[in-house]
């Protein structure tokens, strides 16, 4: 199987945030922008492995700020860490004023991981990492390791 990069998978999706994505305050709802991120995390592993993929697990979900209907959502994903069938996705949302030249803010931040399936529903292989800088040898290996705190985990409920 043949490595790819980091940034041949990285996707983001933008989307301007509606009434009836919000609470009666216009505060969007937090599942509203967590479907978007599970969303954006599914192309990056999708283009990765090329393989149907489902979401396993979310780390580390922070909310730093609020979002309201009317700013400008995006969601930014690249790969972190693949293992023999699952690939973490980091995935940045920024939140942008349109009514103003104020910068985007990061909003929320989560890995996400993410299973490649085959035809019948079960695990299969994907594709390698090929890392290309340092920061991304450390994201990797701060990747590895929450994959083998997640893998000793589900060791120890059997």
């Amino acid at each position: 199987m043949d490595r790819k990069t980091i940034e041949y998978s990285k996707a983001q999706i933008s989307q301007v945030m509606m009434p009836n994505e919000a609470n009666a305050a216009g505060n969007v709802h937090g599942g509203e922008i967590m479907k978007l991120m599970d969303n954006t995390a599914y192309v990056v592993a999708r283009k990765h492995s090329r393989c149907n993929i489902v979401t396993a697990r979310v780390d580390e979900l922070e909310f730093h700020h609020p979002i309201y209907v009317g700013e400008l959502v995006t969601c930014k994903a690249h790969l972190v860490f693949v293992g023999r069938t699952s690939m973490e996705v980091h995935v940045i949302v920024e939140v942008e004023d349109l009514t103003c030249d104020a910068s985007p803010r990061v909003a929320l931040t989560a890995y996400f991981t993410m299973i490649a399936l085959d035809h019948d529903g079960r695990p299969t292989p994907v594709p390698k990492l090929a890392i290309e800088t340092e920061k991304e040898q450390e994201d990797y290996l701060r990747g590895k390791e929450r994959y083998e705190l997640h893998k000793l985990r589900r060791q120890d409920k059997k």
